[in-house]
């Protein structure tokens, strides 16, 4: 069997997160600059391996120039010492013909933790210029606090201004390489 390699088709990706501000309304942000490269045996996306998705955080943007530069801080991501957030995926986990469940080590300002991520495909399809792309649906939640994410605060009342829990959804787009 021969090894396909793809890697990302940009104009036809996102990755985005979201997170609860004081419990009631939810935040979502981008990362602009990233990459995905990935591993086949033949088009069989089952069998993917090297699975290596990489985030630029000084990419990140929220629509809010002074809660980016927060987040860029050393009381979040810590920029200056860790400019990236790093997936490597090590077993993709066929749940259906056209689900997944991939598992990976996720790596945030220097830690490294096992997370795993729901996976759709959305198929192959050779575009009007002959190249073979393959989409991807991608969605899961981590612990930020798991990660050293731990800034928050306080309202009066009692609730915290950021949520623990960030929900992860990105749409990615791979282009077979000759």
């Amino acid at each position: 069997m021969a090894t396909v390699k793809w890697s990302l088709d940009p104009l036809h990706s996102e990755v985005q997160f979201k997170v609860k501000h004081l419990m009631i309304t939810t935040v979502t942000g981008y990362f602009q600059s990233f990459n995905v490269e990935v591993e086949t045996e033949e088009e069989d996306f089952s069998q993917a391996s090297n699975i290596l998705f990489t985030a630029d955080v000084n990419s990140i943007n929220t629509n809010n120039e002074q809660r980016d530069t927060h987040l860029k801080s050393s009381e979040f991501f810590d920029t200056d010492t860790h400019g990236d957030i790093r997936f490597v995926g090590n077993h993709y986990e066929q749940t259906s013909s056209d689900t997944a469940r991939l598992h990976g080590d996720l790596t945030i300002k220097g830690l490294t933790k096992p997370v795993s991520v729901d996976v759709e495909f959305g198929g192959t399809v050779i575009d009007p210029y002959g190249q073979t792309k393959a989409g991807f649906t991608v969605t899961g939640k981590i612990s930020r606090k798991e990660f050293d994410l731990t800034w928050n605060a306080v309202t009066e009342a009692g609730s915290v201004v950021v949520s623990d829990d960030i929900r992860v959804n990105a749409e990615i787009q791979l282009v077979k390489q000759a």
